[in-house]
């Protein structure tokens, strides 16, 4: 469709926004032997989605929503440095394209898409990214980067990155309630990668500025599009895990947001038309659950940024540890055992996995030996294999604990140390920080972005990248961000 089409449907837009919101709640309860019956799914998620670039957030959502770009610009940027992004960006170099957008902490400049796909892999690299604990999905590492890419090439404002960012983690996140994340992992497939593939069209669809039919479009090529496999935990260097995570999903995305602006047409209702994508993909769907709440309940403000740049199901056993350690004075001289209990679908992640920012039993050595756990301790699969390590490791036992499957707090765990002096510790951290339920402040966000970013960009650099990003609503055009983030 032409610009002017896109004019000529901004006010249609709004007002199907407006109409969209209000009526969501009530479409949501209407019976019908027919779950798809009773409402356009497909429509009403397309009106607010095209109306979505035009509302302003609520002023503690917009807040959640710049701490997320940061913390997952900071992925990005540090992740450049390690195995995964060392070798996205050696495949960056081969790939040419048009100059439309940036790969971060590189003087490359290729297609939207291709930027969007390696910016993503980049920012999953690692395990700094953020987690949302419901879906288990990890958000911001394919929603982030398609975009800062699609920003970039359109030269939208930072207010357009927010909404589109906060946009993205809406519909990912929602599309996993819709399927069931567990019912979707129980057949061999990885959440994370439907969450990614779904948020980052929606981000980057926000940012093309598409109306209420191509957003239509744009659903139905990302549905095609969808796909991903739990096998992702036998990847021991974190290389695939990076595109299966994050990479294919913003590749994804971000192509069917770009195929449409080019003017292809496609399905107008694969949420809930005949041979739909949630019938196709679960047995059990939920379908009211892609617009329940849309406008009121925001998915940004619920995912969780870790404090330690490991495994998710890591965070509380670290902090219970650390507490317990900082209280107590533990050393490996006076710790004789520690037992870990962590909720059960954890284990099969954490349990001794052959990754060193994964692997639980590592991490928690490693803060006993050091009393806590540093970026480059975390991913040093040497220090892994140190015989210092290992013999503590050895003390260190991880449990899947029953009592710990708690759906309103599904990453809690409990460490007991036992000392060599009989005592027992104990500690039980239900909500690690940087959870909704144990919010950041500001200053942690911002010293975590600068310990990421400041090895690879500059201590300089890295202060002015922090502070654009905490005032991002004020930037007229997102280049003047991007800018920062490019080596020359």
């Amino acid at each position: 469709m032409s610009t002017n089409n896109n004019d000529l449907n901004t006010k249609n837009s709004r007002r199907r926004f407006i109409q969209t919101s209000a009526a969501i709640a009530a479409s949501a309860l209407t019976p019908s032997l027919n779950l798809f019956a009773a409402t356009d799914i497909t429509g009403q998620l397309a009106a607010y989605m095209a109306g979505a670039r035009n509302q302003e957030l609520p002023p503690e959502t917009l807040i959640d929503a710049k701490y997320r770009i940061l913390d997952t610009v900071a992925a990005m940027i540090s992740g450049s440095k390690l195995l995964p992004g060392e070798m996205a960006i050696r495949f960056a170099r081969t790939q040419g394209g048009t100059t439309e957008a940036s790969v971060f902490a590189t003087n490359i400049k290729t297609t939207v898409i291709n930027a969007a796909m390696f910016n993503a892999m980049l920012a999953h690299s690692d395990e700094s990214d953020d987690f949302e604990p419901v879906t288990k999905a990890h958000p911001g590492s394919a929603t982030v980067p398609a975009a800062l890419a699609l920003a970039e090439k359109e030269h939208r404002s930072g207010a357009d990155l927010i909404r589109g960012v906060a946009l993205g983690y809406d519909v990912g996140c929602r599309f996993l309630m819709a399927l069931g994340p567990d019912h979707v992992r129980g057949t061999h497939r990885g959440a994370e990668a439907y969450n990614a593939t779904m948020g980052a069209m929606a981000s980057a669809a926000s940012l093309a500025h598409l109306n209420e039919t191509q957003m239509r479009y744009a659903i139905s090529y990302a549905a095609q599009q969808v796909s991903g496999l739990w096998s992702w935990v036998d990847d021991h260097d974190h290389v695939e895990k990076s595109f299966d995570f994050s990479g294919m999903g913003a590749r994804n995305g971000t192509t069917a947001v770009a195929m449409v602006q080019s003017g292809l047409t496609g399905v107008y209702n694969v949420l809930d038309g005949k041979h739909n994508l949630l019938s196709a993909l679960s047995t059990q769907p939920n379908p009211s659950a892609m617009i329940a709440d849309l406008g009121t309940r925001f998915y940004i403000s619920e995912s969780s940024i870790k404090t330690f740049p490991v495994g998710y199901p890591n965070q509380a056993p670290l902090d219970a540890f650390l507490k317990l350690s900082q209280e107590n004075k533990l050393t490996p001289n006076n710790v004789e055992k520690i037992t870990v209990r962590i909720p059960e679908d954890a284990i099969g992640i954490v349990g001794n996995s052959p990754m060193p920012d994964v692997n639980c039993q590592y991490l928690i050595a490693t803060a006993l030996l050091e009393g806590n756990v540093s970026f480059a301790n975390s991913h040093s699969q040497e220090r892994m294999k140190l015989p210092q390590i290992r013999s503590l490791m050895e003390r260190i036992t991880v449990i899947g604990d029953p009592k710990l499957n708690d759906p309103l707090a599904p990453r809690g765990a409990i460490v007991e140390v036992y000392l060599k002096n009989g005592q027992i510790l104990s500690k039980h951290t239900r909500f690690p920080p940087g959870t909704k339920e144990n919010p950041l402040t500001t200053e942690i966000v911002s010293t975590k972005a600068r310990d990421l970013i400041s090895p690879v960009l500059g201590v300089n650099k890295t202060q002015r990248i922090v502070q654009e990003i905490l005032e991002l609503e004020k930037m007229r055009d997102i280049n003047q961000l991007t800018s920062l983030l490019i080596t020359k």
